[in-house]
């Protein structure tokens, strides 16, 4: 049993030899590790429950990275940033948005020495995107029963989320919409989505993509004419859950870096649920931008 003890205790003092080593900065003896190394190299420990940050230069230089508080205005003086800045100066990386956190100052790090170094590889780390679109358009409930086939306008809202990086052409979306209804058509519903979309084309200034709406919340309210031998109408409210996986299929093109304008034909076909007679006629226009 002792030896078992020993062989994971020499394992372990093994493994924590390799991944950090002992400096001397300002006096002040240090066990850092190595987050990044390139023509700068990113240090960090902890102390104390404390994140402490350095940055080593080619010629074995450290200096810390702080950001201390003015006792004065109470604001964050972001010294780090300055000598980021300093360090880097002449390369364009920019410094605005670098937290003194971690993740932040990998990515900042590990774009710097891709700049100066073109032998220098990385793999960028995934960010979650989100894109907020508002919509309108026309319908003839191509889903719903329509003997008229009346056409209503729509309304909606979507977020979509998707991955920076690798997963460019996939994202998952948030949609909501609502449905008018018309004085031949009582009939009106508000209707939740969770779906799916792929970017077939994906290009900067334009992309196109299909929708796949996986699951469904609906409510809303009818009204029905009754037939002979009874006259009148009939009236009810309804709402369910549902896995229709309604298809559809859309196009962005881009305004500015930030904002699109948006082309779609949605609910053009539901896999698992009734479709009406009539040719589907779902049509919208729409703007998103990015959060």
């Amino acid at each position: 049993m002792k030896k078992i003890i020993f062989l994971i205790g020499f394992l372990a003092f093994g493994f924590l030899g390799f991944s950090q080593q002992s400096y001397t900065i300002n006096n002040e003896t240090l066990e850092l590790q190595t987050a990044i190394e390139g023509n700068l190299d990113l240090l960090w420990t902890i102390d104390d429950g404390t994140y402490r940050y350095f940055v080593k230069t080619k010629n074995g230089n450290i200096q810390e990275l702080v950001n201390t508080k003015n006792t004065d205005t109470k604001k964050y003086q972001e010294e780090y940033k300055s000598v980021l800045n300093t360090l880097t100066e002449g390369y364009g990386v920019p410094t605005e948005k670098v937290n003194l956190t971690l993740r932040s100052l990998e990515g900042f790090f590990n774009m710097y020495n891709a700049t100066t170094d073109l032998s220098y590889n990385y793999s960028p780390r995934a960010k979650l995107q989100v894109r907020l679109g508002v919509f309108g358009g026309i319908t003839n409930q191509p889903l719903v029963g329509n003997p008229n086939n009346t056409s209503v306008p729509f309304f909606g809202l979507e977020f979509e989320f998707f991955e920076s990086t690798k997963l460019q052409r996939h994202a998952l979306f948030l949609h909501a919409r609502h449905t008018l209804e018309a004085d031949d058509f009582k009939y009106t519903s508000t209707q939740m989505a969770i779906g799916y979309r792929y970017r077939i084309i994906n290009k900067d200034r334009f992309n196109i993509y299909g929708n796949l709406k996986m699951v469904t919340y609906n409510f809303g309210n009818a009204t029905y004419a009754l037939e002979l031998p009874e006259t009148g109408t009939y009236k009810e409210s309804f709402s369910g859950i549902d896995a229709p996986f309604i298809l559809g299929i859309a196009a962005d093109f881009r305004l500015t870096d930030n904002s699109f304008i948006t082309f779609a034909y949605h609910d053009i076909y539901a896999l698992f649920s009734d479709n009406s007679d009539n040719f589907p006629i779902d049509f919208a226009l729409g703007y998103k931008i990015n959060l």
